[in-house]
């Protein structure tokens, strides 16, 4: 998301932008240029590199004209002479389109306020690529025109732009983002009693340092400096170096502090010094300010996440548990005491196994060894409950690994809802689809699942057979009476011969008029003697359709006995083949699979 500025961009502010440069331009002329040729001092581009970074690239013409203006004038007034006006002015403008260009396009959108990433494109730009070729090119000028050579003056430019960038760009880069508003808005009143007393004792040491000390102390601000970093943050690192520009540069200007007990130098090579400690206390104190306000917005963050999830955790109907990599459980939600009948207390320090019915205990077991395996993944697992107090059948466990920094698991965050419902309800609608709409015997399906399972039990030393049947003249009945008729004697059919059968045995409407009947702990003689039965009783009892007819009912049936050696297709292939005798032998009688 583009950053833009606070203050409202209209056409006046590029003149503003303009006279601010031209004024700060003029500074570093008139007050640095100490031997003649170029500034030892330059913060304007700070300036305008300040302003291209809070704007759309769209905007930034407006602001390029007005500083290459400015530039221009300041240098046929103050500088080289009306001749180098327009060659610097040029560069300067080179200068910070190289470094917004890089910023936009390796660190858009980003605030210098915790952005570590902005910092470090930021400082590797200016010190890079945009002040060696701007270096070169202002270098060649003033060696032209002044007395100073290339390779002084090279370094002279290289030395103002980069520690002049550096320490004021991301100052007037947080100023103009409203970082300064927003921490008088939302800071504490005594968190800034705090800064500002902090920032007093800073300015004092400093005065000490640079007016009283008698011996080399610039290493002594570090520590308060850093001090201020850690109790105020960004704000506190911009406005301590600025104490130390304003307080040590008016110091070192005035022939004052700590450089001049340093062996003889020219005034520009002492705050060329200078500039360097503010370039090092700016690369001492913001890296370690943003990295202190990512790990607050962290924390916050944290805060926020771990404020919801009680919320959730502590209102939700489903149990919360937080279980370490042994599987022991380090937090239960209240849900535990209503669900599994155990406060949750009683839960702390316990194996999240003894929760679950042994016979699923290894399918918990997986499915929390795969979470912890992939962390990034969600397992799900069904299990029966040890124990509930409200009679559970059925749970469903949902877990996930949390990670360290690292990535590695610390443990398991887990729901475990009641499946007990879904469970009666995924039973009723299997039972449904097992269930001939019509006739309410077994669909063709779910019979050869049992058929299939009396074949396993035969092999384990079970005996059974199948009785394949098939309804006489059934399509005269539709043809006579209609398919309501039918239908109707169909559903009557299979009325008539529940009455005959065992609670162990099945029956199964295979298609059209043929079904099916397995007779489990059965022998073939046996299982003759209950097709006879049900035979006459289908027969003895017609079946009343709506016209008021009565249609005796009559079947061909073909009987196999199931063997350990003979597979279902097999099984079915011979008792259709009785069924074909029996249907050429008159009809309505028994034929044995041969």
């Amino acid at each position: 998301m583009q950053t833009t500025p606070r203050h409202p961009f209209s056409r006046l502010a590029p003149v503003l932008l303009g006279c601010a440069y031209f004024v700060m331009a003029t500074l570093a002329l008139t007050g640095s240029r100490f031997d003649g040729g170029l500034a030892f001092i330059w913060g304007a581009n700070a300036l305008l590199m300040a302003v291209l970074l809070t704007l759309r690239i769209g905007d930034w013409l407006p602001s390029l004209m007005a500083c290459g203006v400015a530039s221009a004038a300041a240098t046929s007034l103050w500088g080289m002479g009306p001749l180098a006006a327009l060659p610097m002015a040029g560069i300067n403008l080179l200068e910070a389109l190289i470094v917004a260009l890089l910023c936009q396009r390796f660190a858009r959108g980003r605030k210098f306020a915790g952005s570590m990433r902005l910092l470090v494109v930021f400082t590797l730009a200016l010190c890079g690529p945009a002040n060696m070729l701007a270096g070169l090119a202002a270098a060649l000028v003033a060696s032209l025109l002044t007395p100073v050579a290339f390779g002084p003056s090279w370094l002279q430019w290289y030395t103002g732009h980069v520690l002049g960038g550096l320490t004021c760009t991301p100052i007037l880069m947080m100023l103009m983002q409203g970082e300064v508003r927003r921490w008088i808005v939302q800071t504490p009143r005594r968190e800034k009693w705090e800064a500002l007393g902090l920032l007093i004792v800073f300015s004092l040491a400093t005065v000490y340092v640079f007016y009283v000390a008698r011996y080399p102390m610039l290493f002594a601000l570090l520590l308060p400096m850093v001090v201020i970093v850690f109790r105020v943050g960004n704000l506190g690192a911009a406005a301590s170096v600025l104490i130390v520009a304003a307080i040590g540069g008016t110091a070192t200007i005035t022939g004052h502090g700590p450089l001049y007990m340093l062996p003889d130098g020219s005034l520009g090579e002492r705050m060329q010094h200078f500039q360097f400690f503010l370039a090092f206390s700016f690369l001492l104190s913001m890296p370690i300010a943003a990295e202190l306000n990512s790990r607050r917005r962290l924390f916050q963050m944290l805060q926020e996440s771990e404020a919801r999830y009680r919320i959730i955790a502590e209102h939700s109907g489903d149990v919360v548990l937080n279980i370490n990599v042994d599987g022991l459980i380090e937090y239960a939600s209240p849900a535990a005491a209503e669900q599994i009948g155990c406060a949750p207390d009683l839960l702390i320090g316990q194996d999240v196994a003894n929760l679950v019915d042994p016979e699923d205990r290894d399918h918990v077991s997986a499915a929390i060894a795969r979470a912890l395996a992939h962390p990034g993944d969600v397992q799900a697992v069904e299990f029966r409950p040890f124990i509930s107090d409200r009679g559970l059948e059925w749970c469903e466990m949902v877990a996930r690994a949390a990670v360290d920094e690292h990535g590695m698991p610390t443990g398991i965050v887990s729901t475990i809802r009641d499946m007990s419902r879904h469970k009666a309800r995924q039973r009723a609608l299997q039972q449904v689809a097992a269930l001939d709409s019509l006739t309410g015997a077994d669909t063709r399906r779910a019979f050869l699942e049992k058929l299939d399972d009396e074949i396993a039990r035969v092999r384990r030393g079970g005996r059974a057979c199948l009785l394949l049947i098939d309804i006489d003249h059934f399509k005269a009945v539709n043809d006579c009476h209609g398919h309501g008729a039918g239908d109707r004697v169909l559903a009557g059919f299979v009325e008539r011969l529940r009455p005959g059968l065992r609670g162990m045995d099945s029956i199964g409407r295979l298609g059209g008029e043929e079904f099916a009947i397995l007779l489990s702990g059965t022998d073939v003689e046996r299982a003759s003697m209950i097709c006879e039965r049900l035979r006459e009783m289908v027969s003895v009892n017609p079946v009343h359709i709506d016209s008021g007819e009565a249609i005796r009912v009559t079947f061909s049936a073909g009987l196999v006995e199931l063997d350990a050696l003979t597979g279902r297709d097999a099984i079915l292939e011979a008792a259709d083949k009785a069924l074909y005798r029996a249907k050429h032998s008159g009809r309505n009688c028994l034929r044995l699979a041969a």
